[in-house]
């Protein structure tokens, strides 16, 4: 008989007593917490591609260690603890799925899902933590005088900020956000993320507003609807992609500090463009200009004050990503030189040349933000003539490796 599959999980190494046992995450969010298992019990997860049998598996284990046989019960309690943990694609997780996302779709408000794990859940120590963004040394080392902030300055057009964590990029946020402010106060914002789970469809929409611990952020359904409209996909098929996805929740966070809740928000994932993307003579496919024109249209009217905000990282290297070398100095300057071949056509908004730039490389730095930044551009291109790039850094992954972000103003 053979044995169930495993489900798709983030897997990484860590130390526990001294000794390496392999950390299971669900990135898809619809488990919590972590599990953790042995070398060995790892090795045995690993076969479950759901066509080996029991047999298959003990011959697998004792080629990868010589001179070790695999009694049946153990592999049996390796199904049975990830079956425990729904780890395993069977009727038991089929269940929950479907409970989880009947629960996210119904409901009419996003909850902030990192509230509580990667910031404050409380709006008094959300505040203080956020002040201190902008106070760190690497930040701008002042808050924004809200007292300023007034509508008779012409708002900023566009965005691009990080979307790594607090603890990691609040200064570098906190560049970004705080020259936004500098620049009057827009009423409506086009917020695009990255869809981390790589759903097959160019956009993701929601009509749902967004929950944060400052308060309840609106979305704007008509222009939702506009978007959907524009769609030769269902942009709400992947829905669910929304629920545990931060790149957009923390741009929000940021929103609600700077402007309380009297914005309108369109919130956009990016998941997969079109095949024939990454190729420049096609790099305007016509699946997403429809899209890419109703933004545009959207962003260039003058009788509304609209800004487009992209949550984006960049470059994702080292052994936590899969390259084989640990990060050094001339490791985190190479990044900083190829990142800035691509950042120079990010600021002269060139979408086409961005991604030429980029791909030359076939995105060996896999920069996450790529689709992201791309539709940024093609909706910029003919509103803003360029950017301008307040801050660039880059911060360790704990698990082996870096991530670089930068901050990029377009008036």
């Amino acid at each position: 008989m053979k044995l169930p599959m495993i489900r798709n999980l983030e897997v990484f190494p860590v130390k526990v007593e001294g000794e390496t046992v392999f950390c299971l995450r669900d990135p898809e969010g619809y488990v919590e917490q972590q599990a953790y298992l042995s070398p060995h019990a790892f090795f045995i997860a690993s076969c479950l591609n759901g066509k080996n049998t029991v047999h298959e598996v003990q011959k697998l284990f004792e080629k990868q260690f010589t001179g070790q046989s695999l009694d049946k019960k153990w592999i049996s309690e390796v199904v049975t603890f990830l079956d425990e943990n729904f780890f395993l694609f069977n009727k038991r997780f089929e269940t929950l799925r479907k409970r989880v996302e009947k629960k996210f779709l119904s409901a009419p408000t996003r909850p902030a899902y990192f509230a509580g794990k990667s910031y404050p859940n409380f709006p008094d120590q959300l505040r203080e933590v956020i002040n201190q963004f902008f106070l760190h040394p690497t930040g701008p080392q002042r808050l924004p005088d809200f007292s300023s902030l007034s509508y008779d300055l012409p708002t900023a057009k566009g965005l691009i900020t990080p979307h790594i964590d607090f603890q990691r990029g609040g200064p570098a946020y906190a560049h970004g956000y705080y020259s936004l402010f500098q620049h009057g106060r827009p009423d409506l914002f086009f917020v695009f993320g990255v869809s981390h789970l790589s759903p097959p469809t160019p956009f993701i929409l929601t009509r749902k507003d967004f929950h944060t611990p400052l308060g309840t952020i609106k979305t704007n359904t008509e222009i939702v609807d506009q978007l959907a409209a524009a769609c030769q996909w269902d942009p709400f098929a992947f829905e669910i992609a929304h629920r545990t996805e931060h790149s957009i929740e923390f741009q929000v966070v940021m929103l609600s500090y700077l402007y309380g809740t009297n914005i309108e928000i369109v919130p956009v994932l990016c998941g997969a463009f079109p095949d024939d993307f990454e190729t420049v003579d096609a790099s305007q496919p016509d699946t997403i200009n429809p899209f890419i024109n109703v933004c545009r249209s959207v962003l260039a009217d003058r009788e509304k004050r609209v800004t487009l905000i992209s949550g984006v990282d960049l470059a994702h290297v080292g052994r936590r990503f899969g390259d084989p070398f640990d990060i050094t100095s001339e490791t985190t300057e190479q990044v900083r030189i190829r990142d800035h071949e691509d950042l120079k056509w990010a600021l002269d908004v060139n979408p086409d040349s961005f991604l030429s730039s980029l791909m030359k490389d076939k995105n060996e730095r896999r920069v996450c933000g790529k689709n992201c930044i791309y539709a940024t551009l093609k909706i910029l291109k003919g509103i803003s003539d360029s950017g301008e790039e307040l801050d660039y850094n880059h911060a360790p992954d704990p698990l082996g490796g870096m991530v670089s972000f930068t901050s990029i103003l377009y008036r």
